[in-house]
């Protein structure tokens, strides 16, 4: 399992995890669309949009592996701003490669890319 050396391991603040420790003895996680309903907590939305911020400012829009994001974090965006990278796509799989849909994660978090939320990436930076 890659790990993903620089990038944030939670929501500062809070208990929101955005990587894993160690991979899962049990069997990967897999990844699932979850549906995003209107009434979710504020703090659930103010953690997707840090995640998807930082994935931006580490990935932009090249392919990246799974590795040692956390699986529960990635599926809140998966399907939407995040998509798979390959074909056949293994969702219970660390290899897996992902990238980000930018025209998708621009209509969901307008704020990312207008500069005004705190967790706004710089668009000249990434990797």
């Amino acid at each position: 399992m890659l790990k993903h050396r620089g990038f944030p391991g939670r929501l500062p603040g809070t208990d929101f995890q955005f990587t894993i420790r160690r991979a899962n003895p049990k069997g990967v996680t897999p990844l699932q669309a979850r549906k995003r309903y209107a009434d979710r907590r504020a703090i659930d939305r103010r953690a997707d949009e840090a995640f998807l911020g930082a994935l931006i400012a580490h990935f932009g829009d090249a392919p990246f592996e799974r590795g040692n994001l956390d699986a529960g974090r990635l599926s809140w965006l998966f399907g939407r701003e995040i998509v798979a990278a390959e074909d056949p796509f293994d969702p219970a799989s660390y290899d897996a490669l992902l990238r980000i849909d930018m025209r998708a994660a621009q209509v969901g978090f307008p704020q990312l890319f207008d500069g005004s939320s705190e967790f706004a990436f710089d668009i000249s930076g990434g990797e």
